[in-house]
């Protein structure tokens, strides 16, 4: 639809990107997910696991509403956290609207401050409003405290108080959103719920269910790439993807004792994929040692992520 296509009995359409932004685990994939009604982002009970801008995109009556979900933001160590970090903050300078995510539980952290401090430029322009989380987890008299002393330090435009996971508060969050987009013909297809190629998604799969079984450092030091799709006549798809880890010791780990470890992923990843695309998939993976994949810019490229923006 576009601006043409309205009456003076019709409102006009609506569209525009919303960058959500806050520390590690604060539920900004979640809240993605929720609102667009399918799973279009890694979701895990691990800290940075977003690595690309993923976007998810939902309707809402006239309005369309582009999600975009940035890294969290944290203090960055190695090239492939400082790129994660230019990603994010890079999401929310080209926001129409900014959702800045804390957790209930935590309040206002050092980690949170430091977002504040840097959004302070971007609230000049854009629209912040403040999305307190996980309000399943503190009393309604903590809630409320801790919303007075957030809008005292920053200019908030509004204030939600949600549980992602649980869907609380959602409804209206979307609402306000679709009413303050800027007018705007669409930007995508109105069936359409993300705009990272099935390649893409498909890895972010996997590495999500490496991500669920592996411990400690090992999800940090992996990623995954769709080497090739192919279309079968039949309507399936035959996905080959290969798992790159830094060393030797890893690729045994991921493997496990007589490939059990990397079947169950295998298997876990095909049935979600599967349900993702609506038909049969055949999935074959591959394990590959690379000891200083984090410093290839091939890799980066596949994740999304600049390269350059890992400099020091």
């Amino acid at each position: 639809m576009t601006l043409e296509d309205t009456t003076p009995e019709t409102p006009p359409t609506r569209a525009g990107f919303i960058a959500l932004i806050g520390e590690p685990n604060a539920g900004k994939s979640t809240l993605l997910n929720q609102m667009v009604g399918a799973k279009v982002a890694i979701v895990t009970h691990k800290v940075q696991t977003t690595r690309a801008r993923i976007r998810g995109i939902a309707m809402d009556n006239q309005s369309q509403l582009v999600f975009v979900d940035t890294p969290g933001i944290f203090r960055p160590k190695r090239r492939l956290d400082r790129s994660m970090v230019a990603a994010a903050w890079g999401g929310a300078s080209d926001g129409d609207i900014v959702l800045l995510l804390i957790e209930a539980h935590r309040g206002m952290t050092e980690g949170v401050e430091s977002i504040m401090e840097q959004l302070g430029q971007i609230a000049q322009h854009t629209p912040v409003a403040l999305v307190i989380n996980k309000i399943d987890r503190v009393k309604a008299e903590a809630l409320l405290a801790l919303s007075a002393e957030m809008n005292e330090k920053f200019p908030f435009v509004q204030t939600f108080m949600i549980s992602a996971e649980r869907g609380h508060g959602c409804p209206g969050l979307r609402r306000w959103l679709a009413e303050t987009l800027p007018v705007s013909p669409w930007l995508y297809p109105e069936d359409q719920i993300a705009d990272l190629p099935m390649r893409m998604i498909a890895a972010e799969i996997t590495r999500e269910k490496l991500t669920l079984r592996m411990h400690e450092e090992i999800p940090y030091q992996l990623t995954v790439e769709t080497e090739a799709w192919e279309e079968k006549d039949d309507g399936s798809a035959r996905v080959e993807q290969v798992i790159y880890v830094a060393r030797q010791g890893h690729k045994g780990i991921v493997l496990g004792k007589g490939g059990e470890t990397i079947k169950a992923i295998g298997q876990a990843a095909r049935v979600e994929l599967e349900e993702f695309m609506g038909r049969r998939c055949h999935l074959f993976l591959q394990v590959r040692v690379r000891e200083n994949w984090q410093d290839e810019a091939e890799r980066f490229d596949e994740m999304g992520l600049s390269f350059r923006d890992g400099n020091d």
